[in-house]
Order: structure tokens, then sequence, then C-alpha cells
């Protein structure tokens, strides 16, 4: 039996054998995933992108101007639909990993999303289906949509969030399935297309913010929705194009009921005494490396025993009784689904550190699109910049700065640190938290000057003032999102990658819905007897936006610090490492011997 180098041994076959073709035959190495197989999806990434964005970027004109909402309201309607596609996306990695694969849910959620852009298309394009037309913000009535008009509306956007949120993490773990993890070189192309895919990302926001929404401001809503149903329908075309090329992990039940039945047998056995010696739990695979095992269960992947949370050890523990009967898997559970559960408790943390930056990112699709509404939009004499596509700015600078990272930054960091993502996922995510916060400031320092100049001379600033704090968050994404794939990606489990990375979406969907609350509450606890809160008014020049934003300054600052202790408590069960290097230390331990699992957990813990 091979210990070393890049041969997989019978064990790793039999786990790999598991990914089938469309067909559902055996995947050839040779013939199927890797880079060639990511890139359709690559481009379905970037299509679905341009045309959610071109919506949800621009959104609130649509709401503020034809659906007669007031601004504090059309900022709800747009973070809680945002927020919804988001929370909308655990639903699609569950549906994926348990019962549809990933390539059918893409399949199945694409035309429902592909349906909410055309319902859309159809309102803006029939005056009858929207309310008479009128200015909101010149302070006359304007009765805002309701009934059936309001139906439609509300109808077209949830089923663009239903599909769109329920393709988002199949999109990145379908095109990161195409590579193996059990093979160093394409573990280093596995990060490669992290960067790939936030790449695709950029391109598809910069021509929704800058084509797209200029369709929408000079041609009408109708076509730009029109525009954006389109792309959609390029996107599902390419992903079908790749189907010979897939590699396809076969759902595999549901992955709820494993962790349920730790919980239950957890707290059945509570009185029970964790035995110190650990090779007495059920299914403790500790002494032996943990690429050179079979998963007892197709649901459950090998995995080694950690310390942390011991009291769900106790699910682990055997009753013998003299009798040779079988306990129940609800009172009986493995070492691996333990160990499965401890990681999804420990990534919690990480994921609740990322909310308040995407609670950043609701004011720049809202808030900060009406603050460039009341500036000087104008370049030229016959052009002005549609306030939506000032979101476009960082990903003009994001289409240069991606590719420097993948070429220059990467392989000088991973010199230096041995990693082949050059820096660690966590240490990524921290420095995207950390620089969002001057985002926050750039924002409440332009706002007071914009509404000083506009109170003292009615004078409006130009636009370009307010580029800083889009240029700041963009580059600040850029370490934060991909570190937060990449980071649950790889923690993910074997028939969990989907939900788990739907897990970065779903911190996308707190943020947009905190940002909701936050808006009412501070409304509220700011509002007096003579004027109304901070954000209670249409009229920016009345509001106190800049207070606002240094409030999200504020919280920014905070919630960086709390990262940093929950990133240093966080600890890598082993058995999830990319094997390249930590096989092969396994394979000489257990050549000499003296194989302890211990040792490298602590090794490990302390590289990371």
């Amino acid at each position: 039996m091979k210990l070393r180098g890049d041969s997989m041994s019978e064990a790793e076959a039999v786990v790999e054998d598991m990914s089938v073709d469309w067909r559902g035959r055996h995947c050839k190495p040779t013939k199927h995933g890797g880079m060639k197989a990511a890139v359709f999806v690559l481009g379905l990434q970037g299509f679905e992108m341009m045309a959610i964005a071109a919506v949800g970027n621009n959104l609130i004109t649509y709401v503020l101007n034809e659906m007669h909402f007031s601004l504090s309201k059309s900022a709800n309607i747009v973070t809680n639909f945002i927020g919804t596609v988001f929370l909308l996306s655990l639903f699609g990695g569950y549906l994926s990993d348990s019962y549809l694969g990933s390539f059918w849910t893409m399949i199945i959620f694409g035309f429902v999303e592909l349906s909410g852009f055309i319902l859309l298309c159809v309102q803006a394009h029939l005056p009858e289906l929207r309310p008479p037309p009128c200015k909101i913000m010149s302070h006359e009535y304007c009765p805002e949509a309701k009934g059936y008009k309001a139906l439609i509306f509300f109808a077209a956007i949830y089923l663009v969030a239903l599909g769109s949120g329920c393709l988002k993490p199949n999109i990145i773990s379908h095109g990161a399935d195409q590579f193996r993890r059990d093979d160093s070189k394409q573990s280093k192309k596995l990060s490669s297309y992290f960067n790939c895919a936030y790449f695709a990302f950029c391109i598809g926001e910069l021509i929704a913010l800058t084509v797209l929404v200029w369709v929408q401001t000079h041609s009408g809503m109708d076509v730009g929705f029109g525009v954006s149903a389109a792309a959609m329908a390029m996107g599902l075309i390419c992903l079908t194009f790749g189907t010979p090329l897939y590699r396809n992990k076969p759902p595999r039940g549901s992955i709820f009921t494993p962790i349920a039945q730790v919980f239950v047998a957890a707290f059945t056995k509570r009185k029970q005494i964790c035995p110190s010696n650990t090779e007495m739990l059920h299914g403790n695979q500790n002494n032996v490396p943990n690429h050179l095992f079979v998963p007892m269960s197709p649901n459950i992947s090998p995995l080694l025993h950690t310390e942390k949370f011991r009291f769900l050890d106790k699910a682990c523990i055997k009753i013998e009784d003299g009798t040779q009967r079988n306990e129940s898997p609800w009172r009986l559970c493995t070492v691996a689904q333990v160990e499965q559960v401890k990681i999804i408790i420990s990534v919690v943390p990480i994921f609740a550190c990322t909310i308040i930056f995407n609670t950043i990112l609701a004011q720049l699709q809202t808030f900060s699109v009406q603050q460039a509404t009341a500036m000087n939009t104008r370049i030229t004499r016959g052009f002005k910049i549609p306030p939506a596509s000032l979101q476009a700015i960082p990903y003009i600078m994001l289409i240069f700065v991606v590719p420097l990272y993948e070429i220059v930054f990467v392989p000088a960091a991973r010199k230096l640190t041995g990693r082949d993502s050059g820096i660690s996922p966590l240490q990524r995510v921290g420095t995207g938290l950390f620089i969002a916060t001057f985002s926050m400031v750039s924002a409440a320092l332009i706002e007071q000057k914009r509404r000083n100049l506009a109170l003292s001379s009615n004078e409006p600033l130009s636009i370009f003032w307010i580029a800083p704090q889009f240029l700041i968050f963009g580059l600040s994404e850029m370490f934060t999102a991909v570190g937060l794939i990449e980071f649950f990606y790889k923690q993910s489990l074997e028939g969990m990658q989907s939900f788990l990375t739907a897990m970065t979406y779903c911190s996308y969907s707190f943020g947009f819905y905190l940002s909701s609350i936050l808006v009412s509450v501070v409304n509220k606890l700011t509002s007096t007897s003579s004027r109304g809160g901070w954000l209670s008014d249409n009229d920016l020049n009345r509001d106190r936006l800049d207070r606002f934003y240094w409030l999200l300054a504020a919280l920014s600052l905070i919630n960086f610090f709390n990262y940093l202790f929950w990133s240093n408590w966080y600890s890598y069960n082993p058995s999830l490492s990319l094997p390249s290097s930590p096989k092969q230390s396994y394979g000489k331990d257990l050549e000499n011997n003296n194989f302890n699992p211990s040792k490298h957990v602590e090794a490990h813990n302390i590289k990371t």
C-alpha cells in the first residue's frame, strides 16, 4: 500500500469513485472535472450575477419612482429582498446535498429566477400594472402600489429571490467539486478557482452596473429587466453546455438526520461520564490515519476526534449491558458524526462576525445610491452618471486587482507561508473586515460635507466624492467574500458542501435584515416630538445619514475585534486539511510506528 506521493490509496479511490458523470457512470480523471469543466460554471456565475445585480442594485429607484413607496420603506423592501435571496441559499444547499444534486438544483431554480425577471419586465412595460406616474421626491401625493399591482411586484421579486438564492451556493460548490481535494496539484487550482469565481462575479457586477443600469435609465426599466432575463437565459445555456464534462456528487439523503441523532443521543446520555481514553468512543478512528480508511456511511465522512465540545462525545458512549443488542442510531453515534456537529457549531461565530460587514454592503446598495441622486451627476453637457452605476467603481478596480492578487500576491505569500492559497481564509476574512470600517468613515465624512454644502449654498457636490467609500469596500469585499467562501467550502464535509457554502450567503441575508432593523430602531430612538428620526424623511438634506454612517463605522470596528477573538478560538479538524502535506506526514509517522493524532491536531492549530 502506498502511503506517500500523488497516488490514491484504495480507500481514497472508493471515496473518489462516488463522483459520477451526467449518465451516472464513474468519472474519469482525464475526461471529467478540472478547470475545463469549471469554466462553464463560471459562465453561469457571471451571467446570473449580471442579471440579479442589474435588478438588485437599481431596484430602489424602481420601487421609489414607479411603485411610489416611501424612501425608508423602499430601502427596507430592497434589503428584505436581497436578504431573502441569501437566506434561501440554505434551502438550495439543503435540496442539493440531500435530494437533487447541485446540477439539477441549478437547472430547476435557474428557470424559476428567469420567470421572475420576465414577470418584472411585463409589469414595468404595462402601465395598468403600476400606480399612476408622479414625482414622489417633489412632495406631491403619490399613492403607493396596492392590491394586485403590489401582488405582482412582490411575486416577481420573490420568484427572483427564490431562484437566485437556491442557485448561489450550488454555483460555487459545483464548480469547486470539479477539483479533487485529495490531489495536491488540484488543491492549488481549487484556491485559484475561488479567485476566478470572484473575478466572474466582478465582471457580472461591472456589466450590470454600467451597461444594464444605463439601459434601465435611458430605455426604461422594462427593457432593463428584459436584458436581465436574457442574461439569465444565457447563463443557463452556458451551464448546460458543460454537462458532459462535470463531476457530479450524488445526493446522500437528509443531511440533518445524522446531526439530529448526535444531539438526541448526547441528551439521552447526558448523565454518562466521558471516558478519559477517547479510544473507547464508538467509531473512533484516531488510531488510523485519516487518508487510510473509508467512511462508515455515505452520509458521514471520516473525521479525527478533537477535544472541543466534549459533552457531545457522550453520544458515542456505548452502554455495556451484557447483551449483544445493538443500540439505535438515535442513542449511539460515531465519532465522525459528532465531529461533524462540532465543525458546524465551530463555524457559527465566524459566520456571525461577517453580518455587520454585509450590513455595510446594504447601505451602499440603498442609501448611498440615494445619496448620489442628491449630488451633481453631470460629467459633460450631455452625459450624466446613473447613481446606481457608482457601484461599478470598485469592480472596475477589482477586475485588475483580483488577477494581480492571484498572479503576484498568492505565489509570493505561498513561499512564505507554505499555504496553497497564500494566506489562510481566516486571515483573509479578518483583513477585509478591518478595511470595511474605513468605507463607512469615508461615507460619513462625505455625506456631512454634501449636506452642509447643500444647506449653506444649495450647491450640489460632485458625485465623484462618494467614490472612495465604494472603492474601499470593494477592496475589503475581495478579501472577506472570497476568504469566507473558501473557508466554508474547505471546512465542509462530503455531502454538505452546498449547505455549508450556503452559510456564506446566509451571512449576506442577516446583514441586510439587520440593516432594516437598524433603520427602524435608529428612527425610533432618534425621533423627537418636533421632528422625526435620522432617516425618517424622503429628503436627505433633512435626514442625518452621516450620523447613521458613523454608527455603522463604530459597529464595524467593534465587530473586527470580536472577530479576532473568535478566529483565534477556532481550530481546524485535521481531517479536513488539504492533504498534500498532512497525508505525507501521517504516512511517515505510520511507517515509524509513532502516529499520534493529537500531535497533528496541535501542530495544525499552531500553523493556522
